[in-house]
């Protein structure tokens, strides 16, 4: 809306492809015609200097031909540029340009042209200054306090600042501790220099002090400054703003005052004189220039500060005062009289948009037109308000808060897996070990009716499965829709046939309610002998090496899984549970069950997340020594920079053999890093597939619904990837400490309890433990999962005997009852007395 855009007065763009910085715009009336008017001066980093004086016919008009005064090419590219009285014998306004090498003063003059040419304009070379070293930008004013001229003062790359007196060098000074050199600025009040150094602190040398101090081209070492040859440069006053500054600018608000105003990256800061903190404002956006000014209210200070969301804010002391848009990021902003108009806003962007406008608002030309009055039936509006809640309240009921739609949808995506494995594998891992990592083609297939705006499809699979390509985009016109689409891979793409197993460390024992089927008819693409020598034994190999091998038993309806690793069970169990489930509903039968009676294998998943956590805290130990090493090695830099920039050098004191040293270290610590966050990685990997075993066999022990365990999923694999900010073991520690204080609570009071509003990592996982285990207890006594605020209710009446209550602190936690300790015992103890009934031998099955 135009109401808050700055009112475009006039523009221009400045050549092609060049580039600006907030160092080359200036303002002022260089070429000395005396009527207040300015013009405006712009150098870029390509070497052209411009001179405009805008005169548009209308306002918005952009740049004419005679509005460029001049434009010459200077070759060297322009860093700076300032008008000032820098010529000795006269006190008229000239122009200073600093290039990287090299500091020129130019007059800048017109004369009188023919009526078809107009004015013509010329620069003249004054007198320059070849540089030693590299500039970075420059400062001037009345340094010392001279009458009628000007002094410059330019800060090098390397912190040395040069001060000429006009036509003639006067001396260099190197600032203490610089390594890198910030913005300047001259205070005429305080005689004094100020800058910004790169231990982030507003620094203020006198001009008395640079001027009696050791010469920068005769520095001795500080040793010998100690024993007194020459004076040392001291700090006049220090202050610490904890940022890097982008620009220093001093305000006078009379003779007896002024004002040191510092913009930093996130904050910009008024100080005294004396560099105490006048206020100080945190901003919004991240800053890119600004520009303090006097106010027409006494002892208050306007400054402009463009950001880098095209916007122009004025503040008043810290009070914002007024927004505009601009068109472009400004990198330099000043005020001026331009044709006879005060006030007028110039910004330049870093690509060359200069535009010069002002604020101001457009009037509202709209006018809504007269209602019609008439009077109004209150009773009809009642009975018709009335109706239209009566139906509102009707659909809420029958259709929920959307309204469900009996036309077809405009988008279906569908997912088709390819029977066979591709002919070349596309994993980029071509090896596993000693096998050969297959692949296999899923083909997607997306339909719509209507036209959509820009599909971006996204696939996820369950690591170690990785994807060749992860996301696709499509354009498209039309409206934003989302839709899901769920497809299993073959078991065949992670597992291989295998010589089944007599024994194994971890078995799980799957109870139904209808005969075994032969595992040839469950598992066909695994079968590499006659079917009566795999009819009830079957091995699997993955491509990691790990074994697992299914049993079905002759004479009762159970089967048995087993491996000698602990989270290899799941994805063999969860395939024969869906497998059956297929098979019989192949069949007709529809009362197809399964369920799980043996003890809940809590400990050898507690071992899991024990392995996991260590690995996250040896991780915040890894990171905290790298840290500390990186910190000692940038503080080793310095210090050899520090000697290295030293004109006579001094001994390095084995710092070169400290800093190899402590780079070993770094390289050590960071690979060591690497390692753990690839281990940790794993053990995620291993700790989600024990996790989701853990959730099945609940739901097969406690008959729960599809809702139940999808609560159960939410509460125990809330993340997706496992990191040291947010980890696994605090996110499923609240969400299940969540539900024992909600639906699965004992009384009103646990209910009242409140969780910690902030997750952090715990000091160790013996809470969670006990959480787990609580939560099995309470499951095993009645409790139920819902998230619904009616179901919070206590479970006393439906569970008798009670629930330990939960506990508040560690020391209650120890006593937890004894009846959920004699529940969840090792499972290897029940498999021993629980044996299984005779199966086929195992002699003859081959791979």
């Amino acid at each position: 809306m135009s109401l808050f855009k700055a009112r475009d007065w006039w523009s221009t763009v400045l050549g092609e492809e060049e580039e600006f910085d907030q160092g080359c715009l200036c303002l002022a009336d260089v070429d000395n015609t005396g009527t207040g008017q300015d013009k405006i001066i712009v150098g870029s980093f390509m070497g052209y200097l411009r001179i405009y004086n805008p005169h548009p016919v209308k306002t918005g008009d952009g740049a004419q031909a005679e509005d460029l005064l001049l434009e010459v090419h200077l070759r060297d590219p322009i860093l700076q540029v300032e008008v000032g009285k820098f010529v000795s014998g006269t006190e008229m306004l000239h122009l200073a340009v600093l290039h990287s090498r090299k500091l020129c003063v130019y007059s800048v003059s017109g004369t009188l042209g023919n009526v078809e040419h107009g004015n013509q304009y010329q620069i003249k070379l004054m007198y320059e200054h070849n540089l030693q070293r590299t500039a970075c930008n420059m400062t001037y004013g009345s340094f010392g306090g001279v009458k009628g001229r000007d002094l410059i003062c330019i800060q090098s790359m390397d912190g040395m600042l040069m001060v000429f007196e006009q036509e003639s060098y006067a001396f260099g000074r190197f600032l203490p501790g610089s390594l890198l050199p910030g913005p300047l600025a001259y205070s005429s009040r305080t005689d004094s220099f100020i800058t910004v150094s790169s231990c982030r602190q507003v620094e203020s040398y006198k001009y008395q002090v640079l001027a009696f101090a050791t010469d920068a081209d005769k520095r001795q070492e500080t040793e010998q400054q100690k024993l007194g040859s020459g004076k040392r440069l001291v700090v006049d006053w220090t202050l610490n703003i904890g940022e890097q500054a982008l620009d220093i600018c001093i305000v006078s608000f009379n003779q007896s005052a002024s004002s040191v105003f510092v913009l930093g990256e996130r904050n910009f800061f008024c100080l005294k004189d004396n560099g105490q903190i006048r206020f100080m404002k945190k901003l919004d956006c991240s800053p890119s220039c600004f520009l303090p000014y006097c106010s027409v209210s006494e002892g208050t200070t306007n400054t402009l500060i463009g950001n880098h969301n095209n916007m122009l804010h004025i503040y008043q002391d810290v009070t914002l005062k007024w927004a505009t848009q601009l068109p472009h990021v400004p990198v330099a902003v000043r005020v001026g009289c331009l044709h006879d108009l005060k006030g007028v806003i110039v910004t330049l962007s870093d690509n060359g948009h200069l535009q010069c406008s002002y604020l101001g608002t457009d009037p509202s030309l709209f006018q809504a037109p007269k209602v019609e009055s008439r009077e109004l039936n209150y009773d009809e509006l009642d009975t018709e308000l009335k109706e239209l809640q009566k139906i509102i309240k009707d659909v809420n009921k029958s259709q929920g808060v959307w309204p469900i739609t009996e036309r077809e949808d405009d988008l279906k995506i569908s997912a088709m897996v390819s029977p066979n494995f591709d002919s070349v594998s596309q994993a980029t891992d071509v090896e596993v070990g000693a096998d050969l990592v297959p692949s296999v083609t899923v083909k997607v297939t997306l339909q719509n009716r209507v036209g959509l705006q820009k599909i971006k499809l996204s696939i996820y699979v369950q690591p170690p499965l990785v994807l060749t390509c992860d996301q696709f985009t499509f354009e498209f016109m039309g409206i934003p829709r989302v839709i899901q689409c769920k497809f299993r891979l073959p078991l065949k793409l992670i597992c291989l046939p295998c010589q089944p197993s007599k024994t194994a460390s971890h078995k799980l024992t799957i109870d139904t309610n209808k005969s075994p089927v032969s595992l040839l008819n469950l598992f066909p693409g695994f079968a590499s002998q006659s079917e009566d020598d795999q009819v009830n034994v079957m091995g699997f190999r993955f491509l990691g090496g790990s074994r697992v091998t299914l049993l079905a038993s002759k004479t009762s309806q159970r089967y048995r899984i087993q491996s000698e690793q602990f989270e290899d069970l799941w994805l063999i169990t969860n395939e024969l549970i869906i497998r059956l489930q297929e098979y019989f509903e192949k069949q007709g039968i529809k009362d197809f069950a399964c369920s799980f009676s043996g003890s809940m294998p809590l400990q050898e998943y507690f071992e899991l997340i024990d392995h996991h956590f260590e690995l996250r805290i040896n991780g915040e130990k890894l990171e905290e020594l790298l840290s500390e090493r990186a910190v000692q090695f940038r503080a080793i830099q310095r210090r050899l920079l520090t000697r290295f920039k030293d004109k006579t050098p001094a001994p390095l004191q084995h710092l070169d053999t400290l800093l190899d040293g402590t780079y070993k270290q770094v390289i050590a610590l960071a690979d060591a890093v690497e390692e753990n966050q690839g281990n940790l990685f794993q053990s995620f990997t291993r700790l989600k597939s024990a996790t989701h075993l853990v959730i099945l066999l609940i739901g097969l022990w406690q008959k729960l619904s599809a809702d139940q365990i999808a609560i159960l999923e939410a509460a125990f694999l809330p993340l997706q990837q496992d990191a040291q900010e947010l980890g696994w073991e605090e996110t499923v520690d609240a969400a299940i400490s969540h539900l024992l204080k909600t639906c699965l609570s004992k009384s009103s009071k646990e209910q009242a309890l409140n969780l910690s509003s902030q997750l952090s990592i715990p000091k160790d996982t013996s809470r969670l433990k006990k959480h787990i285990t609580l939560l099995c207890d309470r499951l095993a006594k009645g409790g139920r999962l819902c998230l619904s605020t009616d179901a919070v209710a206590p479970q006393t009446m439906v569970m008798p005997g009670g629930c330990a209550t939960i506990p508040e602190s560690d020391l209650e936690e120890r006593s937890i009852e004894q009846d959920s300790t004699e529940l969840f015992t090792n499972h290897k103890h029940l498999i021993m007395e629980t044996p299984m009934p005779e199966v086929s031998p195992l002699q003859g099955v081959s791979e």
